[in-house]
């Protein structure tokens, strides 16, 4: 298989032939090169769409309420609309089949305190199941649970950097903090792949914030992870029911965007999906437009190559040498040229990528640009197969013609 001799001559072949060589190389570097930056840049914008979505669950809706600007059934424009717990308990009524986590939300905004260190921070009022909601990684103690909610608890669960900015490296978990002038034990301690700013926010049960700042049933929002099952077609319109279904509760104009909507995360998720399908057979086209350049661009130069060598063809058969060696002579030295400037074309996209990524975050969203070694291994290797083709047939034909014949080529 391996043959020393005609290795020798492959390289004194392409040593002899310089710039025919690097222009053969080149067509398949830069094929490749334009894919991978290609498919570099569709990678980094779906890590970027994914990335907006890392510090939510993928099957999560909100309903959120606000003023009317619209009347109906007699009733005002410019009437708050008020969330209630009833409201909730609806909901998780009517479509409990439907729904695999619900939980309310009040916003506070308070000042923390412990010993001489205080800020501002803001806390939310929720249920237990918003730890799974929100993604929340508990670090130390727990979450809210249902007692807590039963009984009304003064406890809170505070972010990372809360706890770092009150107890630095202290123990915090256990210790007591005044949240806006009421007492409060830290019963848990979590950090976010949201970013900073959702490690400065604390959470304490939705009971407790409604005894202690109002003493009422209100709400500022309903959150609701839907059924895993559902497919997004069928999460998009159960958000869109239960959208029909509370504008009728609350009495709110089906047209009144402005008072109620229900923030669908089903409805981003098959945004992107079409967006990145489509983008994928873009790229694609222009990919494989790139590839099929790079495969006539070393097709061409093949053909000249072997008319160039036609002479040196007919002196080898005159010697004896057999078609075969011929063929796999020139086939070997295509096959040879095409894997390394693939390698090379692969190396320096992959290299780009690498220097430009965090400027093209910066600058147009795209994050983390790369590129499935796979798949450009498969586009070199695609390449390497077309410049096998590219070389066998025209060295088939120069193989067969007759010795006479060939040495009077010019």
């Amino acid at each position: 298989m391996f043959d020393l001799d005609r290795w020798r001559e492959i390289f004194q072949s392409i040593n002899k032939n310089k710039l025919r060589s690097v222009m053969s190389g080149f067509t398949v570097a830069f094929a490749i090169l334009l894919f991978t930056l290609l498919f570099g840049v569709v990678s980094g914008l779906k890590n970027t769409f994914e990335g907006a979505f890392v510090d939510d669950a993928v099957n999560s809706m909100i309903v959120r309420v606000w003023k009317t600007t619209k009347p109906f059934k007699g009733l005002q424009s410019g009437r708050r609309i008020q969330l209630k717990n009833p409201d909730y308990d609806y909901l998780a009524d009517k479509y409990e089949s439907k729904i695999d986590l619900m939980t309310a939300r009040i916003f506070k905004n308070f000042s923390i305190s412990y010993n001489d260190k205080q800020d501002n921070y803001s806390v939310t009022a929720v249920h237990p199941d918003h730890q799974f909601l929100e993604k929340t990684i508990i670090d130390e103690g727990r979450y809210i649970n249902q007692l807590d909610i039963n009984e009304s608890s003064k406890v809170i669960v505070i972010g990372r950097l809360i706890k770092s900015d009150l107890f630095g490296e202290k123990l915090a978990l256990g210790k007591r903090v005044n949240v806006g002038g009421i007492s409060y034990k830290i019963i848990g301690i979590f950090s976010d792949d949201g970013g900073d700013n959702e490690e400065r926010v604390a959470y304490i049960p939705v009971t407790t914030a409604q005894k202690l700042y109002g003493n009422n049933e209100y709400l500022n929002q309903i959150r609701i992870g839907y059924n895993q099952d559902l497919n997004l077609d069928e999460a998009i319109a159960f958000g869109n029911l239960i959208e029909r279904d509370m504008r009728s509760k609350l009495d709110i104009h089906p047209d009144d965007q402005s008072a109620l909507s229900v923030r669908n995360m089903a409805e981003g998720r098959k945004g992107v999906d079409v967006f990145m399908i489509a983008l994928f057979f873009i790229v694609v086209f222009i990919g494989s437009g790139t590839l099929i350049a790079g495969i006539i661009g070393i097709s061409n130069i093949m053909i000249f190559v072997i008319k160039e060598r036609t002479k040196e063809f007919g002196i080898r058969k005159a010697l004896g040498a057999k078609p075969s060696s011929i063929v796999g002579m020139v086939v070997q030295e295509s096959v040879l040229i095409t894997t390394i400037a693939g390698y090379l074309g692969l190396t320096l996209g992959t290299y780009i990528l690498s220097l430009i990524g965090n400027s093209l975050e910066k600058d147009y969203f795209i994050k983390d640009p790369s590129v499935s070694q796979g798949l450009v291994i498969g586009a070199t290797f695609v390449l390497i197969i077309s410049g096998l083709i590219a070389a066998l047939v025209p060295a088939r034909k120069a193989s067969q013609i007759k010795p006479v014949v060939a040495l009077r080529a010019d």
